[in-house]
């Protein structure tokens, strides 16, 4: 199981840290080839140096189509964990803010799905893994354009998988709770909560790690999920259940 992927090549939107980085890593202890894809240079080079062998760093705007198609040819595994957040309700969401998280989290999922499945279906199939939210599954106070957002994702997961299961390509989602991530950080900096609150809000009493949210990616993109797609693993320590 340790060597699963080996021979497959991945791509992992986002992997400059957090969430992406810890998928990389696995990824690449897994045996794989992966392309480590982020905005920003600093991380995903960082990364490839401590990944060494056949890990690539890419510098990739998820939103832009003419980069992201010859980035997303030739894949196994692709892994969309880039996305960006918002602090506000709908009456003070600026348009440009919608636009652009809706540009980063649903676009730049779409594009990377719709540039990667063709190459796959050749090659007699794969497997995606889009990372959503429970932003997606419940009502979040004054995040209107993220959770927005990672609905779009999780009705795409669905989607897709019902077109392509044909070709043998599984997709599938994940929707993680809260996570001690960089992102999450500074989020919590933007609002002012703190973590000790964000911590007291999970019925486990703590925040997910990266790690495990990476766990149930790299469970997804192989195959020992070879029977599940379409599917939506909710990875939130009981937020949802409350």
């Amino acid at each position: 199981m340790e060597r699963e992927f080996e021979g497959r090549r991945a791509l992992v939107t986002g992997a400059g840290s957090g969430i992406g980085a810890a998928v990389a890593r696995r990824l690449a202890v897994g045996g794989a080839s992966v392309v480590l894809a982020d905005v920003r240079p600093e991380g995903i080079e960082a990364l490839a140096a401590e990944l060494g062998g056949d890990a690539q760093p890419l510098l990739l705007d998820v939103r832009d189509e003419e980069a992201v198609a010859p980035a997303a040819a030739g894949l196994d595994v692709l892994a969309n964990v880039a996305g960006i957040g918002s602090t506000q309700s709908a009456p003070d969401t600026p348009l440009e803010v919608w636009e652009d998280v809706f540009a980063v989290n649903a676009r730049g999922t779409f594009l990377t799905c719709k540039h990667a499945i063709p190459d796959m279906a050749a090659r007699g199939g794969g497997a995606i893994v889009n990372v959503a939210s429970v932003a997606a599954l419940v009502g979040l106070r004054n995040r209107a354009a993220y959770c927005a957002s990672k609905g779009a994702v999780v009705a795409l997961t669905r989607a897709l998988a019902v077109d392509h299961v044909g070709e043998g390509i599984r997709v599938n989602a994940v929707c993680p709770g809260t996570v001690d991530s960089p992102w999450v950080r500074r989020l919590v900096e933007e609002v002012g909560e703190s973590l000790d609150a964000l911590r007291a809000r999970q019925p486990l009493g703590r925040l997910g790690t990266p790690e495990e949210i990476a766990e149930a990616v790299v469970y997804l993109a192989s195959d020992r999920a070879g029977f599940v797609t379409g599917s939506v693993l909710t990875i939130d320590g009981g937020l949802t259940a409350a």
